[in-house]
């Protein structure tokens, strides 16, 4: 396989940094996950949300005082050149990561080089999207943003949400629910939330800590737009989780996924709710280009016919 590795693309085995790169040593590199799925019948593979990605990993740069020579539409250009190179015919997951490349010891963001390194591997199910999952509401709240801005994906960050993921396998959970400092719902380990109350669909805000999710927004328009569901953002309560018609949780790699159970507690009847399940089968009918809509602006072919 290949990866996109300072500059040019190389044989993944040969995109390696040194053990004194400085963002390895502190955390501040800023990633990006990004999906591409391919439709068996078209023998095509789509990137999913490519240029939005890549707008949010500049967004997100900003943040952290990086300034990288590249612009959105470049990085989704090389990233189609790399998934053609490996020739991916499968559900595939590209991560660039964006670091600082000096090999010198000091946490900072200012006066240090930048580059970009981006791979992909196959991915299929992140979290199993047909039978839901169980949760726990961790005891480790989400990062505010005057710590480490929840909204930027950082490295560095993600110390949170494996200390509340782990916290929820030892627990016998699928995965955690974490709250905000101010003890409302903010987002699970690493995937935005959904709740459905009364039919409306409910989700946090992003001024409670949470990562402004591409596969959020999306959801919405699914549920406004063409599924005819009201959607409404607003900070929610830990115990509205428990008398929740339905939950789900969403993200790049999580898709669409039922939860089934908090702290112990069943969602609904304990089964995936219709409301879940409709939007799921929407977003993956359009992930894989089967809806004309979504297809000409959600999906960009990698594959020349």
């Amino acid at each position: 396989m290949y990866a996109f590795f300072e500059g040019k693309i190389v044989k993944e085995e040969d995109a390696k940094i040194s053990i004194k790169t400085n963002s390895f040593h502190y955390g501040t590199a800023v990633f990006e996950g990004i999906r591409a799925y391919y439709n068996k019948d078209e023998d095509q593979l789509y990137l999913l949300f490519g240029k939005e990605h890549y707008d949010r990993l500049l967004k997100n740069c900003k943040i952290l005082n990086i300034k990288l020579p590249y612009t959105s539409d470049k990085l989704v250009e090389i990233t189609l050149e790399l998934l053609r190179k490996c020739n991916w015919k499968q559900d595939v997951y590209i991560r660039p990561i964006v670091y600082f490349k000096d090999l010198t010891i000091s946490p900072k963001l200012v006066g240090y080089t930048p580059e970009i390194a981006i791979y992909t591997i196959p991915l299929g199910d992140y979290i199993d999207t047909s039978k839901g999952v169980k949760c726990i509401v961790s005891s480790f709240h989400r990062i505010n943003d005057n710590m480490i801005p929840a909204r930027a994906k950082v490295c560095g960050a993600y110390v949170n949400s494996a200390f509340a993921k782990t916290e929820a396998l030892m627990r016998g959970a699928d995965e955690a629910i974490m709250l905000n400092p101010n003890g409302n719902v903010a987002e699970g380990s690493a995937e935005n939330i959904f709740i459905v109350r009364d039919g409306i669909l409910i989700t946090p805000p992003p001024s409670d800590n949470i990562l402004e999710g591409i596969t959020r927004k999306a959801i919405i328009k699914i549920a406004q737009e063409d599924l005819g569901i009201k959607v409404i953002e607003r900070s929610i309560n830990r115990s509205e989780l428990y008398i929740a018609d339905e939950v789900f949780l969403c993200g790049t790699g999580a898709q669409v996924s039922p939860v089934i159970e908090i702290d112990g507690r069943k969602i609904g009847d304990g089964t995936p709710g219709p409301i879940t399940k409709s939007i799921q089968n929407f977003y993956f009918d359009a992930v894989r280009g089967k809806i004309k809509k979504y297809k000409n602006s959600w999906l960009v072919p990698v594959y020349e016919k």
